[in-house]
């Protein structure tokens, strides 16, 4: 049986073609910058925090109890996610409350969602 090859087996056909795509190519240190902003939504956890976070702000101790996880886990995960500016938070005396940073944070999830159910 023959094998199906999925490589072209010359280097370039459409010389034009590469020549526009390249030019209109992002600088890598952005192409860096958004693999890293998109690898923070590789982790269920931050995930679940989000979904939490797009009902109502919430402090530390209610996200935890909510995911039935320890505070110190939570608060590791909350760090990540705002130093990737995606949560901000307000101290309200000694109680740390989290919410999302702006709503374009739940339009890219909302947007994963329906590619994942619409796959």
């Amino acid at each position: 049986m023959k094998k199906e090859i999925d490589v072209c087996e010359v280097q370039c056909i459409h010389e034009e073609d590469v020549k526009q795509v390249k030019g209109r190519m992002l600088e890598d240190r952005i192409l860096t910058d958004m693999a890293e902003f998109f690898k923070v939504f590789g982790d269920p956890t931050r995930i679940k925090i989000l979904y939490i976070l797009f009902q109502k702000e919430m402090c530390v101790c209610d996200i935890a109890a909510v995911l039935e996880l320890q505070q110190s886990a939570v608060s590791h995960q909350l760090r990540i996610l705002k130093n990737k500016r995606l949560v901000k938070y307000r101290r309200e005396g000694k109680v740390v409350y989290y919410t999302l940073d702006d709503n374009h944070i739940k339009r890219i999830f909302d947007e994963g969602l329906s590619h994942i159910q619409h796959s």
